[in-house]
């Protein structure tokens, strides 16, 4: 797997200092600003529960005598899209994923409503777009969904028309970088003047493997240790430290 020498510049070995610098030298050598959505910018399930679309999933795989497609665990998972993927690996009818996916983008479309917005994001994305920045999305998620929830905020101006959500080959969801790379492509990037925002380590994962500096996002104490154990050398809790160097760099 290819390792940013940029991030194990910055690993959790050095001290409170050089971790601040190595954030400002990620920060203001990205050209190019590669967001994850759920997460980095909004929780998507705040107000609709992952937990009850998860099980919603499964009661109609059940109404279609889908039972043998999961396992005892996976039929228990809270996570929508694990039961997307589980079902996507074991069933050779394209019909059924192309239903299934389509019934989670029904639920996401719900959650849009009552998404909670990442503290600072709005104000950053916004700040990093004044100052010069080209920023994009490459996700999981379902593209209308972005789009719906960035035109909720008044952001799509923000990122058009660079929006990379799923596609129906459920083999390119992360870690596979290949929406990362569609991104840089599309916008004639090279990958040392990009930066990945992201908030689980398939971000992560994806983000090294496109050989692009990664910024880990985590809400809580236990999010950042999952990220730093893939490797993630950068770990913020609030974007607040990265607007403030955006601002100061402009």
């Amino acid at each position: 797997m290819f390792t940013s020498p940029l991030l194990t510049a910055v690993s959790e070995d050095r001290t409170p200092h050089d971790r601040d610098e190595g954030l400002r030298e990620v920060i203001t050598r990205a050209r190019v600003v590669l967001w994850d959505f759920d997460g980095p910018i909004c929780r998507l399930f705040a107000g609709h529960s992952a937990d009850r679309v998860a099980n919603r999933l499964v009661q109609w795989l059940d109404t279609r005598r889908r039972l043998g497609l999961l396992t005892d665990e996976e039929r228990e998972t809270p996570d929508p899209y694990a039961v997307l993927l589980a079902v996507g690996r074991r069933h050779p009818s394209l019909d059924l994923v192309l239903e299934l996916e389509e019934r989670l983008t029904r639920e996401e479309l719900r959650a849009v409503a009552s998404a909670m917005p990442t503290a600072y994001a709005d104000s950053l994305i916004r700040t990093w777009t004044a100052v010069g920045a080209r920023l994009a999305i490459a996700t999981d998620n379902s593209p209308r969904v972005v789009g719906e929830y960035l035109e909720s905020r008044g952001l799509m101006s923000c990122f058009f028309p660079h929006v990379y959500g799923r596609t129906q080959d459920l083999h390119l969801f992360k870690p596979n970088p290949y929406g990362l790379n569609r991104a840089l492509n599309a916008m004639g990037a090279a990958p040392s003047k990009a930066l990945v925002i992201g908030s689980t380590p398939a971000d992560c994962q994806a983000a090294l493997q496109a050989g692009i500096p990664f910024l880990g996002y985590a809400r809580n104490a236990r999010k950042a240790k999952e990220l730093r154990s893939v490797g993630a050398g950068l770990v913020v809790e609030s974007l607040e430290q990265v607007l403030r160097i955006v601002r100061s760099s402009a």
